[in-house]
């Protein structure tokens, strides 16, 4: 598989190295692109694939293309690349907010188009990615984009119009996470613990905790209710939360941030 990815940020070169640690290796060409001649060869050495700066010369010759380029610069890559792009091409899109419709409106329709949110734990192999199909794709297109992304952690697929909660969710998701394990650290540091063992505790007991939803495939409130003890700790613990409106907080932390996503894009 020919793999184009247009414009090299850190999502961009986590998709390479997830592409070329994979068990798969061998069956992925990948060719990237970046702005200057010195990022291009920095990059192209570092990360061990061919890097260009010219867009075009990147879409002409890939069977799927990755649009990792910032929102704002989507429209001026994408009619810049136009005139390379055919019908047997995937374009998959990785801009915040914008639809397949807009993607596809400024490729001229050419070829078929994957809307697709990753977040940034993709950067060590324990991302999620949700994909949407646009118009023109198929079944087949979501199994390539699976297979790509599949590479740098787990994948979903939803209908478009749920990708601003993803967003809310998913792409937000880790700075509320991070935030959650900050003030975890500060109460072990509050009760005596030093720092760096706060910040560990706190962290691994978050990680061992999804790991367990993960695997044991059990509603949240069943396994909350496991650590749950009559007249224990925890109770008091969880008593506190609710005082503090922690659940509900979190609720309008994504719902805040699916509705700024479509703002972003003015409707």
């Amino acid at each position: 598989m020919k793999i184009g990815i247009l414009g090299l940020g850190k999502m961009g070169e986590a998709l390479i190295q997830g592409l070329k640690n994979s068990t798969e290796a061998k069956n992925f060409s990948i060719r990237a692109s970046t702005r200057t001649v010195e990022s291009a060869r920095e990059v192209g050495k570092r990360l061990g694939v061919e890097c260009d700066t010219d867009n075009t010369k990147v879409a002409s010759s890939a069977e799927v293309l990755i649009l990792c380029v910032k929102p704002h610069q989507a429209e001026a890559v994408l009619k810049q690349i136009t005139p390379k792009l055919s019908s047997n091409q995937l374009l998959i899109s990785i801009c915040a907010s914008l639809t397949s419709e807009q993607v596809s409106s400024w490729s001229s329709g050419k070829c078929a188009v994957i809307r697709a949110m990753p977040n940034t734990p993709c950067l060590i192999g324990e991302g999620m990615t949700v994909f949407s199909s646009g118009l023109s794709a198929k079944p087949s297109h979501l199994v390539m984009a699976e297979k790509i992304f599949g590479t740098v952690g787990k994948t979903a697929v939803v209908e478009e119009s749920l990708m601003d909660g993803v967003t809310g969710l998913s792409g937000c998701g880790p700075a509320y996470i991070y935030l959650i394990i900050e003030a975890l650290s500060e109460a072990g540091v509050k009760v005596g613990l030093p720092r760096k063992t706060a910040t560990l505790l706190a962290a691994q007991t978050l990680a061992g905790s999804a790991r367990m939803v993960l695997e044991r495939g059990e509603h949240p409130a069943a396994l909350k209710d496991e650590v749950t003890t009559p007249a224990g700790c925890t109770i008091d613990g969880l008593m506190a939360l609710e005082e503090g409106k922690l659940r509900v907080t979190l609720i309008k932390a994504v719902l805040a941030a699916a509705k700024r996503s479509k703002s972003l894009r003015g409707n």
